[in-house]
């Protein structure tokens, strides 16, 4: 017995000296290896400061900067750290209040009486010179340095977008308060990629607040990595000249290359100089936009929802067609009585309806194509034949918020049987209900890139590619492989060929609505629109794509309350359309339009 309790006397004491040796090591790690609690007692010798990252640059698809970065510096405070202070001084040179002072000073004892905050943001690089050589004299009060975005060419600015303070409803733990943030257009929907990855150090300071190096060489600090470069498919030149074309005017532009998608302009007016939304005046001049009548901020090429008008005469031809209702020999007279229509001759063929947009002749497809002999019943019937229709034109990009990388993007509509169901009531419409469908008007609506995509369907014969504004990404020159595959429409392209024979009418041929998009050795295929307004005058659209061979501009114009579309929105898509095939205007003739054009100020309409 006394052997046993021998055994476990050894055993006890085994143990306590097991812990006491773990004990030991501990302490000897935490006293000689470990620093961090020598960081946490020296918090008030040693600073913690985020190293922030240069944001990505952006590029036009010819390598011309439209963004890039500028230092400005937070002044920071630790408010436990804060002793007295000449605040007259101080207000001096930061030009602030001694009221803007004593508020912000309790706004960061709030936050936090240890931790750092910001004091001032966005200090100019001038001010900021001024204010280091004092800065020794403000105990607790450090700059921690950062970029903001420049715009040197002033242009583009629903595209690129603009960044801002993170708020409330951000979740994402790599910001904190203070951070920026991309708020809209391509600085929103790139932000991961263009924000890079934070860095920090530890610094020392000395009783008079001066900086004396990195706290143990620098071991403990972590490098920003900076953001990736976006290449972007807008051409910087067009995107500058599409903005003149439509000054004093409201409306949009939205030009792609149809082989493979790129948007090459997209110009909403009225627009805004970028660099408005940049620094410490971001603010005010955010409300003054806001505030304007003429609505700067809103982005009319994504966002607006319009009636297509006549431009949605060529898809209505191609459900046609492919529904074998009609063929492109079929003719209908231009019966007034049915659908109002300006004067012309009788359309004799597809073709010819379409040169001279003639609204009975495509009440009459519309009419075939809804009463299809599909049931007996004439409700049935406009059910199965509206929802027949609906897929075709869905197939076209329409309806549905295409995959374009950018934020905000309206679906539009293209109303199908369940639509007017909830209206009506269910067999309670027929085609005599919704017949304005057939020259675009009625309930549905089309955003202008929608329209551009259509004309770049026109260009390709029948397929499109998901419009999108960058082309390629960082180093590695990477992109979204949803961006090079190829959407088909639910029309045969063999049809195609018919139709874009009656858009070249459209614009070089007698009797054509476009005659003014015509230009010079450059072959243009088009389609004018006069879309209804209920509250003032028609708006005025236009799609095209050029040259008829191997295409390599599909564009829209709509510019509202213009009237007619081939006055306004035809010659505008025309001069943009010669601005990026050669460059510039050439010709007495094309420099007087353009002159008249720029110089066109349709806001009295309005």
């Amino acid at each position: 017995m006394k052997t046993t309790y021998n055994s476990r006397r050894y055993v006890v004491v085994a143990i306590f000296v097991v812990v006491g040796i773990i004990f030991i090591a501990r302490l000897f790690f935490l006293q000689v290896i470990d620093n961090s609690y020598v960081l946490s007692a020296n918090k008030n010798a040693l600073r913690f400061v985020t190293n922030y990252p240069a944001r990505g640059l952006i590029y036009d698809r010819n390598n011309k900067l439209l963004v890039y970065n500028e230092a400005v510096y937070d002044l920071m405070v630790i408010p436990k750290q804060v002793k007295a202070f000449d605040t007259v001084e101080l207000c001096k040179l930061v030009g602030i209040t001694r009221e803007y002072l004593i508020l912000k000073l309790k706004k960061a004892r709030e936050y936090s009486p240890y931790a750092a905050s910001i004091f001032e943001k966005q200090i100019s690089k001038e001010n900021y010179g001024y204010l280091q050589e004092k800065l020794y004299k403000y105990s607790g009060f450090y700059v921690q340095s950062r970029t903001l975005r420049k715009y040197p060419l002033s242009i583009a600015a629903h595209a690129l977008g603009y960044i801002g303070e993170v708020g409330a409803n951000v979740t994402d733990v790599y910001y904190k308060s203070g951070d920026y943030i991309g708020m809209s257009g391509l600085e929103k929907y790139y932000e991961s990629i263009l924000r890079g990855q934070k860095g920090s150090k530890i610094v020392m300071y000395d009783v008079f607040n001066r900086e004396k190096g990195s706290f143990h060489n620098g071991i403990y600090d972590t490098v920003a990595i900076a953001g990736e470069a976006l290449h972007s498919s807008l051409d910087a030149d067009l995107q500058a000249y599409g903005e003149l074309l439509m000054k004093n005017k409201i409306g949009s532009i939205v030009a792609i290359e149809p082989g493979s998608g790129e948007i090459l302009s997209m110009v909403s007016s009225p627009s805004y100089d970028p660099n408005l939304l940049v620094g410490r005046v971001r603010g005010m001049n955010y409300n003054l936009l806001l505030k304007d009548p003429r609505k700067p901020l809103f982005d009319r090429a994504l966002m607006a929802v319009y009636p297509p008008g006549s431009i949605f005469k060529i898809i209505q031809s191609l459900i046609g067609l492919e529904e074998g209702v009609i063929s492109e020999r079929t003719a209908f007279p231009c019966d007034k009585s049915l659908l109002g229509c300006h004067k012309h001759p009788n359309a004799s063929d597809l073709k010819s309806a379409i040169k001279m947009s003639c609204n009975p002749y495509f009440y009459q497809v519309f009419r075939k194509v809804i009463q299809h002999g599909l049931a007996n019943d004439r409700f049935k019937d406009s059910e199965l034949g509206l929802n027949l229709w609906n897929d075709k034109a869905m197939s076209f990009g329409l309806g549905q918020r295409l995959d374009v990388d950018i934020p905000n993007l309206k679906k539009g509509r293209i109303p199908d049987a369940l639509y007017y169901d909830k209206i009506y009531g269910h067999h309670a419409w027929a085609f005599s209900t919704i017949y304005s469908l057939s020259i675009g008007q009625g309930e549905m609506g089309i955003i202008p890139l929608q329209m551009a995509n259509i004309a770049a369907i026109f260009a390709n014969k029948g397929y499109f590619y998901t419009p999108h504004f960058v082309k390629a990404i960082g180093k590695n020159k990477t992109i979204n492989p949803l961006y090079l595959k190829k959407n088909l429409t639910k029309v045969r392209d063999k049809y195609f060929q018919v139709v874009a024979d009656a858009m070249y009418e459209v614009v070089n041929e007698p009797g054509g609505t476009a005659s003014q998009a015509r230009i010079d050795s450059i072959v243009v295929c088009g389609k004018t629109g006069t879309a209804q307004n209920p509250h003032g005058e028609d708006h005025s659209i236009f799609i095209a794509f050029a040259p008829r061979v191997n295409p390599k501009i599909a564009i829209a114009v709509y510019i509202e309350n213009a009237g007619f579309g081939g006055v306004w929105a035809a010659p505008i898509a025309s001069l943009m359309i010669e601005k990026y095939i050669r460059k510039s205007i050439k010709g007495d003739k094309r420099k007087d339009l353009e002159e008249r054009m720029i110089n066109a100020n349709l806001m009295s309409k309005h």
